[in-house]
């Protein structure tokens, strides 16, 4: 080996560059120090060797040293051939090929042996920048040294040199196990770990730590060095942040929930529930006032937030007065009122003067239930603390909120107005059962469907029969709609003037469907008629595909009948519907329903039928009569859960 090879035969990491800093040939040292095989390594960029943070300052050595009867030195991190990473004082300086002339770089490490803190000073200098602490620590040793980095962070270790245990004990007892793995793990580098620690000053604060597996110099020692970074400052705002972020949370879970109560109101009373127990938590104040107009004057409820001279104040006034609430509904502007003093002023009549009212000062906004220029409906008011009245933000938003509450009740008087129609016009049709029928008692009842919206078709009828026998029928005409009642009716006059020639139930039932299928109705109905004898309680029955007939006794049994008929009328022609012949004993009841009392979603028609007979039975031993059979067995429909209008017909023999 002549002198050139003399740089490579150093025991320490060297190498032979060209200008632009591409490997020429290197020694085993500066192999392993890169963590490559030497014929991997010739012909690649030194500096594409390294980390990408070690790159720039690896090619500013190369740079420097390629200039001629120049040297530079700098500290760099090598990726090394185990998990610890080496760092080497790396000197760079000019050399030439002696063979060709060629122009080189020799980079080779330098022994820091007895200057290791100049290995770290870079480092230093980092963690400075990024306002992190440098620490390094010796699992073996059992010691954590401090290294420097940003000053404050320095000031929470009372001593440079700490023994493991002591800062450990620092450490809260639920984090203690993170930070131990963190000083002993294995791996070159571990994720970033959060932990409080205990100052002496301080108390606690809220730390992040990162650890690497460093070699001080090429054959050095391996220590474990450590980043810190205060996250107090940082956690206190994320705190503050979830804080705020929940909070808002909250009230947007609260408006939702405020919108959708608003939506789902049936009832004025229902609205008014709804405003006093959501408006004012709903948007941050203490109380809150609903006032609707009724012939001209307010009609006024509050929550227990609203002081009485306030609603005292308020009840009855003109809708023509001049003072904030009736103006707002009149004129369907929002107001707001700053303080109580001016509040005072707005509300008190001139005898009572200006003297403000005890207690905190409030302010108040009244929004108006409907825009400008439509018919005024009413009106909210929330009071807050004068100190922290609602953003402009909020107003708006409640300003929008308050116009769905009067659409609500917009809807809710035109459903109340339509429930009160559906109910006259059904009760219309329906007959008035007969005073007087020898040897029977007889009683109907009718429920309209839960909802209240629509005109049922079930219905009922008693009427006398020229034989001086007793027509009895019950039915479910399909729909809920005003053409589902006037089929109804068209189907129950039907069948009372076929009766009033040929009374038998079923030839009743046949020509009824003849005369709905001539007609191509474009409904059909389901039907039990009855022929009753009192004198003798000899009963003929037939069903178009209706509910079964229950037979009660006195003795608490029932049965469940099914009588011979035919399908529901008007969808199949030239049908003869069969009969059957019962006798209805003394003492003994016949009850005849319509589906919606005996089924449901939570209720099998089996079961319905079964706990309906039930309570028929019970009646009867009893000694109730049947109009209070009717009752207890309406009563029981609450518990069908059904959307259906029902219909009961109760025939007791006396």
């Amino acid at each position: 080996m002549d002198a050139w090879d003399e740089p490579l035969r150093r025991a320490t990491p060297s190498a032979l560059l060209t200008l632009d800093g591409v490997i020429r040939c290197l020694n085993a040292a500066m192999a392993s120090a890169l963590g490559r095989p030497e014929e991997q390594c010739i012909g690649r960029g030194f500096a594409d060797l390294l980390s990408e943070d070690q790159r720039i300052s690896a090619t500013s050595l190369v740079a420097h040293g390629a200039t001629t009867k120049r040297l530079a030195m700098r500290v760099l991190e090598f990726p090394g051939a185990g998990a610890a990473s080496v760092l080497c004082l790396v000197e760079a300086r000019p050399v030439t090929d002696p063979a060709s002339g060629e122009r080189l770089v020799w980079l080779h490490s330098l022994d820091a042996r007895h200057d290791l803190g100049a290995l770290l000073i870079p480092f230093d200098l980092a963690a400075k920048a990024a306002n992190l602490g440098l620490f390094m620590c010796s699992p073996d040793e059992h010691q954590i040294e401090w290294l420097g980095g940003e000053p404050a962070l320095a000031a929470l270790f009372p001593q440079a040199s700490m023994s493991l245990s002591m800062v450990i004990r620092r450490v809260h007892p639920d984090d203690r196990k993170d930070v131990q793995r963190l000083v002993r793990s294995s791996a070159a580098q571990s994720p970033w770990i959060r932990s409080r620690f205990h100052t002496e000053h301080d108390g606690w604060r809220m730390l992040a730590s990162q650890a690497r597996h460093i070699t001080l110099g090429y054959g050095g020692s391996e220590r474990v060095f450590g980043v810190i970074r205060d996250e107090s400052k940082m956690e206190e705002r994320r705190k503050d942040l979830l804080a705020a972020v929940s909070a808002e949370r909250q009230r947007a879970d609260e408006i939702a929930a405020f919108s959708s109560a608003l939506f789902t109101a049936a009832t004025e009373q229902e609205l008014q529930q709804v405003v006093l127990t959501r408006l004012a938590a709903a948007f941050g104040g203490f109380g809150a006032l609903f006032a609707l107009v009724d012939d001209g004057r307010l009609r006024v409820s509050s929550d227990a937030g609203i002081p009485t001279w306030q609603t005292d104040a308020l009840l009855g006034q003109s809708l023509d007065e001049d003072r904030p609430l009736p103006c707002a509904i009149r004129t369907g502007q929002p107001q707001f009122v700053a303080n109580q003093e001016e509040l005072a002023r707005c509300r008190l009549s001139d005898t009572s003067g200006t003297q403000t009212p005890p207690g905190p000062d409030v302010a108040v906004s009244i929004t108006p239930l409907s825009p400008p220029g439509d018919q005024p409906l009413g009106a909210w008011a929330v009071t807050y603390d004068s100190q922290r009245p609602p953003s402009l933000e909020k107003l708006a938003f409640m300003t929008t909120l308050a116009d769905l509450a009067g659409q609500a009740l917009k809807r809710i008087r035109l459903q109340q107005a339509h429930v009160e129609l559906s109910t006259a016009v059904q009760q219309s049709m329906l007959p008035t059962l007969p005073e007087r029928l020898p040897g029977l008692e007889v009683a109907a009842r009718y429920q309209p469907s839960r909802d209240g919206l629509d005109i049922g078709g079930d219905w009922y009828d008693a009427f006398f029969l020229p034989d001086g026998a007793v027509a009895l029928e019950i039915g479910d005409a399909q729909g809920h709609d005003v053409d589902a009642a006037v089929f109804m009716g068209q189907v129950r006059s039907s069948m009372r003037a076929i009766a009033a020639h040929e009374p038998e139930p079923g030839t009743v039932l046949t020509r009824t469907n003849e005369l709905l299928t001539t007609m191509d109705a474009p409904r059909f109905a389901s039907c039990t008629m009855l022929h009753v004898n009192p004198r003798d309680g000899q009963v003929i029955g037939t069903s178009a595909g209706h509910v079964p007939l229950l037979h009660a006794r006195d003795d608490g049994t029932h049965c469940i009948r099914t009588l011979p008929g035919g399908p529901v009328l008007g969808v199949l022609p030239d049908i003869d519907y069969l009969e059957e012949t019962f006798t209805l004993e003394e003492g003994t009841a016949l009850v005849m329903v319509t589906d919606g009392v005996v089924e449901g979603p939570g209720l099998t028609l089996e079961a319905g039928l079964e706990r309906a007979g039930t309570l028929a039975g019970q009646a009867l031993h009893d000694q109730l009569d049947a109009e209070a059979m009717a009752d207890l067995i309406l009563d029981a429909v609450a518990a069908v859960d059904h959307l259906d209008d029902v219909a009961v017909l109760v025939i007791r023999r006396a």
